[in-house]
């Protein structure tokens, strides 16, 4: 049997009048660049998640850098966030000129460490008491925002940060792109902090035919500022008040999402009875370790992750049996070339790099089959059995 680590076509199949429908309207309607298929898709995403405003933007990086140029973040300033993730949310950082600072995650739910920030808070960073605001001692550069990333579809810890967010006047940018529909305590992915990003790549939860993503926000002063700059700081017809940049969605994919956004619920579900299915299989094996649902959260599984002690040795066995499977993500980002230049080495965020040698993604896209479940379950349980 051969099991996809990811099958788009199946879900277009399911919905591929409604799809190709809402393709037609768009090229009727030669609404392509912004325009009406995208305000609608914003304000039915916005509803959805239970924000006052949705913006539409081009990509998931590009939501990360309008919101964090629209939060006010730039040279000067340093972002704490995560060394395990995606490149995209340092690369926005440093792209404003502001620098990161990384603090370790959780090896149990792959999010930011609460007693790590408070950790790096309280040892590295001084108090102006006149201000309330922090300064890292080493850098002397000022402290601005965090972005805890909800990690494989599951939220961080949002009570435990916006607290210490408000304790030192720091600004919180959710880093949603792999949860939607995710919740924690039944408040939605991206609306607990002053700003949220997701990002509309293929193969999220929710996917576009092509690149896309957006802001999110209850702040009306933010969703205006993050619209301007995504269409070059215009105010009016070549009229500028500011310098932006063009980050606008374009009409297709809004046109899509918002057919696919009704789904999305039932696409989530399906995604957590799958996740159910693997822990009924794989509880228990010596040697793997399953990912936890944490209290108080509703995870949608963007991707179902374990940890293998033997990490080649079980792609091997999934290779043979026919079954996909990726790695997200096997270098932490403090170990990038790309990164060497912030002065951290192996060592500094050990659960970060435990994680990163031993982690694995299952197929977990709601259109899986229980036979094909059924399938990984049975070649998992033999590779175990095949290391005593």
């Amino acid at each position: 049997m051969q099991v996809p680590y990811l099958d788009l076509k199946r879900q277009y199949l399911t919905i591929k009048d409604e799809i190709n429908s809402a393709i037609q309207s768009t090229i009727d309607s030669c609404a392509f660049v912004a325009g009406d298929k995208v305000k609608k898709f914003e304000e039915n995403f916005a509803a959805y998640c239970g924000a006052k405003y949705a913006i539409g933007v081009s990509c998931g990086t590009s939501a990360l850098y309008v919101a964090l140029r629209t939060l006010g973040i730039g040279k000067g300033d340093i972002v704490i966030t995560v060394p395990y993730t995606f490149i995209a949310t340092i690369e926005a950082i440093t792209m404003t000129g502001a620098r990161p600072v990384f603090v370790d995650i959780e090896k149990d739910s792959y999010n930011i460490s609460i007693g790590k920030l408070r950790e790096y808070i309280k040892k590295s960073c001084a108090r102006n008491a006149s201000n309330n605001t922090l300064r890292d001692k080493q850098t002397s550069l000022k402290v601005r925002a965090i972005i805890p990333v909800h990690l494989y579809g599951q939220m961080a810890d949002m009570d435990d940060i916006m607290e210490i967010a408000q304790e030192h006047n720091l600004l919180v940018l959710e880093d949603a792109a792999q949860a939607h529909g995710a919740a924690y305590k039944n408040q939605k992915a991206g609306t607990i902090g002053q700003i949220g990003i997701f990002s509309f790549y293929p193969s999220k939860n929710l996917g576009a035919f092509g690149q896309g993503g957006a802001v999110l926000t209850s702040d009306e002063r933010l969703a205006k500022s993050a619209r301007q700059f995504i269409n070059h700081g215009q105010t009016g017809k070549y009229d500028y008040e500011f310098e932006g940049w063009n980050f606008k969605m374009d009409g297709f994919q809004a046109a899509i999402l918002d057919v696919k956004l009704k789904h999305l619920d039932a696409w989530n579900r399906a995604r957590q009875k799958n996740a159910e299915q693997y822990r009924a299989l794989l509880s228990g094996l010596d040697g793997i370790v399953l990912p936890d649902n944490m209290p108080d959260r509703d995870h949608v599984y963007h991707l179902y992750v374990i940890w293998s002690k033997d990490r080649p040795s079980l792609q091997g066995y999934l290779k043979q049996g026919g079954i996909g499977f990726t790695v997200a993500y096997p270098i932490p980002l403090h170990m990038q070339s790309a990164y060497r230049y912030l002065g951290y080495v192996r060592g500094d965020f050990p659960n970060a790099e435990k994680c990163a040698e031993g982690v694995i993604a299952l197929p977990i896209f709601p259109e899986l089959t229980e036979k094909e479940i059924g399938h990984v379950g049975a070649t998992i349980n033999a590779w175990v059995q095949s290391t005593k």
